[in-house]
């Protein structure tokens, strides 16, 4: 890791391994502190997760029911299919509903941000739903006018679906997404650096965002003011927090669902949401040798996937370069803190992390 430092791929990074409940390697290099704040972006998605499996115990909610039961507007979805002689888009009616079992695993059809040469994410871009500064009820809005790129259950693709479980979250809970995480999640934990803004007190201790390499490694300096409080918050990339804040969510997980004497979620609820979800014919438009849980990507085939993590491994990364893995066969896991805004960069740094953690397990 001091090496990518020195060569100036990334101008810092934490890393912390934890592994049969104790923190076994935490380490600093370049300008960072352990208590260094970073954006996580996508890190956001399996604490959305964690809340609305929460609202699952308390039967809020089924797997199996469709979307539209909780969003009535959804219930008038259509299937992007092309377009028409006259260039406007070309709809059909989807054969079935989206289920939630679906908008937990990016297997219902809704498209995302990520892609601008999709048409169905140009209008979601073109109508910028995830806009911090609308209300949630504003993005479901807008997202009831947006086709489908695939009828749900036939396509795995990284959508807007936790925004929309964040929106889920508060109506199912009658409470603001920002109030039941700090609450529900955050207190509990006692992860207290972790918030969907940073207060100006803690402004200090947060790492900023770099693009380039080398000679060219530069602060990103167009980036949006991290003090202000969103109307929006972003259930799918909202989040700031730390590497021992998000130790704390791991830790939580590896313990099948409680910390400290917490608890947050039953062991089976646990398991459930590191087990795969999706069904056959959208898996194989996935990567080989993975599948996706309730809001985790998950190893099914460590083999297929070319990865030295176990089979059973869950975990995800942000836009950022943050990322993280939790592997239960080892008891282990991983958090990775860094602020570098280069997908190429980052999935070499995730890869190299995981070959250096594994060839040091012996026992």
């Amino acid at each position: 890791m001091q090496r990518l430092v020195d060569e100036k791929q990334v101008a810092g990074l934490v890393t912390l391994i934890a592994r049969h409940g104790k923190i076994a390697s935490l380490q600093t290099h370049g300008p960072l502190k352990t208590d260094s704040i970073f954006r996580i972006y996508s890190m956001t998605k399996p604490i959305t997760g964690v809340a609305m499996m929460m609202l699952y115990e308390e039967g809020k909610w089924q797997l199996n029911d469709p979307v539209s039961r909780y969003i009535p507007a959804f219930a008038r979805l259509k299937v992007y299919s092309g377009k028409n002689p006259d260039g406007t888009p070309k709809l059909e009616d989807p054969p079935r509903p989206m289920t939630m079992r679906e908008l937990m695993t990016h297997s219902g059809g809704l498209g995302y941000v990520l892609n601008p040469a999709s048409p169905v994410d140009e209008m979601i871009i073109d109508a910028n739903l995830l806009n911090a500064n609308a209300p949630p009820p504003t993005m479901i809005d807008g997202l009831s006018q947006v086709p489908l790129l695939a009828p749900p259950g036939t396509r795995w693709s990284y959508s807007i679906a936790v925004d929309v479980q964040g929106y889920l979250v508060e109506k199912l809970s009658g409470q603001p997404l920002a109030d039941f995480f700090r609450q529900r999640i955050f207190a509990p934990l006692g992860m207290h650096d972790t918030a969907f803004y940073v207060p100006q007190e803690k402004l200090p201790r947060l790492a900023p965002v770099y693009k380039g390499a080398g000679p060219t490694l530069t602060v990103d300096e167009n980036r949006p003011d991290p003090t202000l409080i969103p109307l929006g918050p972003s259930g799918g990339g909202g989040l700031y927090s730390t590497a021992l804040d998000y130790a704390r969510f791991c830790e939580m997980r590896l313990r099948g669902g409680q910390f400290n004497g917490t608890r947050l979620l039953a062991p089976r609820t646990v398991e459930m949401m590191r087990t795969n979800h999706v069904n056959p014919e959208p898996l194989k438009t996935m990567p080989p040798g993975t599948g996706w849980g309730l809001d985790f990507q998950v190893i099914t085939n460590a083999a297929a996937a070319g990865t030295p993590v176990p089979n059973g491994t869950y975990s995800w990364w942000g836009i950022a370069g943050t990322w993280f893995w939790i592997d239960p066969a080892s008891d282990l896991f991983f958090v990775g803190m860094v602020q570098h805004q280069n997908l190429d960069t980052s999935r070499a740094i995730h890869a190299l992390s995981r070959s250096l953690v594994y060839q040091a397990i012996i026992e």
